[in-house]
């Protein structure tokens, strides 16, 4: 292999570095969200609350969901196109079951008089999770584009690039809503 092919293999995809740059300013967000979060919860009129059981119901979805754009992902490599779109249209209904998960969850908080006016620690919640689920909004977007451009008749490109960035940034707001749902139990 030439010197410029091994220094081209070498190189980051300019979309996965973007995907990168763009997790680490969500990671940055977070972070500091749940630092104020820890800084607030010593104040005195702090409330403390229960979880909604629809989040630990979202939290097996959201799981199992990137279990199936692992395979499906293992799938398009091995080029099983249609266990492929099958895997795909699967995690896409479980990211939008994990949606509803969510929103349920909120209602729930919602009847129960939790509302944002009530208390710093109830809108320091809704600011979490909200944001967290605009986050697995958009994946779920790019998993129906993804999911239509599976089941299209149109011709095939069968790069990689497309597939691992969904592969990567679902992963990444699972583990980032496994982080925030163990958070948000242990710091009450």
């Amino acid at each position: 292999m030439s010197s410029v092919a091994m220094q081209q293999k070498n190189k980051i995809h300019p979309h996965k570095f973007t995907l990168w740059v763009g997790i680490g300013s969500i990671i940055m967000m977070f972070a500091g969200l749940t630092s104020a979060y820890i800084v607030k919860r010593n104040q005195a009129n702090w409330v403390t609350y229960e979880l909604p059981v629809a989040f630990y119901y979202s939290t097996l979805v959201i799981i199992i969901s990137s279990l199936t754009l692992h395979l499906s992902a293992k799938s398009f490599k091995e080029r099983a196109m249609a266990t492929y779109r099958k895997l795909m249209a699967i995690t896409l209904l479980l990211g939008i079951v994990f949606i509803v998960l969510q929103v349920i969850g909120f209602n729930q908080f919602w009847n129960e008089g939790m509302t944002l006016q009530k208390s710093v620690s109830y809108s320091f919640l809704y600011v979490i999770v909200g944001l967290h689920a605009l986050h697995v909004v958009g994946g779920v977007i790019a998993l129906l584009i993804m999911s239509l451009g599976a089941f299209s008749s149109k011709t095939r490109n069968y790069s990689m690039v497309p597939v691992e960035l969904m592969c990567t940034y679902w992963h990444f707001v699972d583990i980032l809503w496994v982080y925030l749902l163990v958070f948000l139990i242990m710091i009450k």
